[in-house]
């Protein structure tokens, strides 16, 4: 079954429910209320396995707090971690959580037929991350990467070049469905948007 990909206020952040044997969200969104509701067309929430975030900026992790309440397991890089520990992260918004499982890159999640590889990609933050799914060539791709264009390197902890690094690590993977953390998914050839998307990226900067 395809991730079901759940559009999230404020800023329209990309939400994916994956549904195997165990139950998995990639990244929350910041709004738990809508988040909660939306997830109970498909699941009950208690029912939850995992949330494996790919960054920790308020679009896509603020509703962490509350999720963890149904028992979940969260999932971050070490890096974000300590960058959300310090503010660097929260973009003037109040939150924070601990993560149950801190990675840094090279881990494998099996989740039944779908396993989840973490790729770290720094750039739009330090510990922003993606998760691979080499089988199906799924790449979950956060803010790193989009349908039509890269995140953002001025955040804090940003850096163009590391970014530029990422996208080179991300071109050289097999990948036909791209699921951003905003815009369109593309279901079909989705590493070329990523090369064009890296070529433009080397033009800027």
């Amino acid at each position: 079954m395809k991730p079901i990909r759940i559009v999230t206020p404020p800023l329209g952040a990309n939400v994916y429910l994956i549904l195997d044997e165990k139950i998995a969200l990639i990244d929350t969104g910041g709004d738990s209320a809508f988040l909660i509701k939306a997830l109970q067309r498909f699941i009950n929430p208690k029912d939850l396995d995992y949330i494996f975030l790919t960054h920790s900026h308020f679009d896509h992790a603020m509703a962490v707090p509350d999720m963890k309440k149904f028992g979940c397991k969260v999932v971050m890089h070490s890096i974000e971690f300590d960058l959300l520990r310090r503010g660097l992260t929260t973009l003037g918004y109040v939150y924070y959580f601990e993560p149950d499982i801190f990675v840094r890159g090279g881990e494998t999640f099996e989740l039944g037929e779908i396993r989840l590889e973490v790729i770290h990609t720094p750039g739009h933050t330090a510990g922003s991350v993606c998760y691979y799914e080499p089988d199906k060539k799924w790449l979950f791709s956060g803010d790193t990467v989009f349908k039509y264009g890269f995140g953002r390197y001025d955040f804090p902890s940003g850096n163009p070049y590391d970014l530029l690094k990422s996208l080179e690590l991300l071109a050289s993977l097999d990948v036909e469905c791209l699921y951003p953390g905003h815009e369109d998914v593309v279901e079909g050839n989705a590493k070329n948007y990523i090369l064009k998307n890296l070529e433009v990226l080397r033009s800027v900067i």
